[in-house]
């Protein structure tokens, strides 16, 4: 159930409609003082506690393994894909130079996207900068030298070309790469602006087939473009995907928050328990 909002000429009488309207167990999120006709009214946000639990418990993603290795020793791999423009390059980008950002575990930036003009080059110059590894696969045959130079990696970050439906041929070529460096997980970049129809549809082009993995996480990019963050946790909830991270803004790499808090935020809830903080 989303918050609701009510409207009356005084607190206690506001919050007894909320209590009636959703239960005893009603959470005030937020109270504020508008104007209705040029008089004065309180505002309550307001919803039931146990909404809280439920949207965390759909967007929480699972932990990392403790030292970003797999069983079999090899570092975690995580992808990212998604449409052109939505963020992906400048967000591996922060994802691989923010300090600590994954522990005490040391980072790997890994390409496919050599279709676009100055995107490997971006990613190269961030990683120059924060001598962080970082590898170019043109195609399939590269994989294999190219991880092994990663090796000394204990997660690597993988970049991948916007989707471009007229393009069939050069998504099946960039999905086959994918497959063939087998990410961990698949996050599904998308601008928080997009309008939900569009958004479903475009997650349905990254779901899972028999022959290409699909996405395992949603990330939202550019939420400081939504105002007040109006729709960005119904967007969330209807990909059903958890969120581990958002960005909002293009600063690299501080523009870059734990996605559940975010998200929560802009469903008015949890405002102040949780914390944006990520390690710098």
């Amino acid at each position: 159930m989303a918050p609701e909002r009510f409207r009356g000429a005084d607190l206690s009488h506001v919050a007894d409609r909320a209590r009636r309207s959703l239960g005893d167990d009603v959470m005030i999120l937020h109270t504020r003082t508008v104007r209705d006709g040029g008089v004065p009214m309180v505002e309550v946000l307001a919803a039931p506690s146990s909404t809280l639990d439920r949207v965390r418990l759909r967007l929480e993603p699972l932990p990392f393994p403790p030292s970003m290795r797999k069983a079999d020793g090899k570092p975690y791999r995580i992808a990212l894909v998604g449409p052109t423009g939505a963020g992906k390059t400048t967000t591996a980008a922060k994802l691989a130079v923010r300090r600590g950002m994954f522990g005490a575990a040391r980072p790997g930036l890994l390409t496919i996207d050599t279709y676009r003009v100055g995107g490997m080059e971006q990613l190269a110059t961030y990683a120059e900068l924060a001598d962080v590894p970082f590898e170019v696969v043109y195609d399939a045959r590269e994989i294999d030298a190219a991880l092994k130079r990663l090796s000394s990696c204990d997660v690597i970050i993988i970049d991948t070309p916007g989707r471009s439906p007229a393009s069939a041929e050069l998504t099946e070529r960039w999905r086959s790469l994918l497959d063939a460096l087998a990410p961990d997980e698949v996050h599904l970049v998308m601008p928080a602006s997009l309008r939900p129809d569009l958004a479903l549809d475009i997650s349905r082009s990254y779901a899972n087939t028999r022959a290409h993995r699909g996405a395992s996480h949603l990330l939202l990019t550019k939420i400081d473009e939504v105002p007040r963050g109006t729709g960005v946790a119904e967007l969330a909830l209807s990909m059903e995907l958890p969120v581990r991270w958002i960005t909002d803004g293009q600063d690299v790499p501080t523009d870059l928050k734990p996605g559940v808090p975010r998200v929560l935020r802009s469903y008015g809830l949890g405002v102040d328990a949780e914390s944006d903080w990520l390690p710098a």
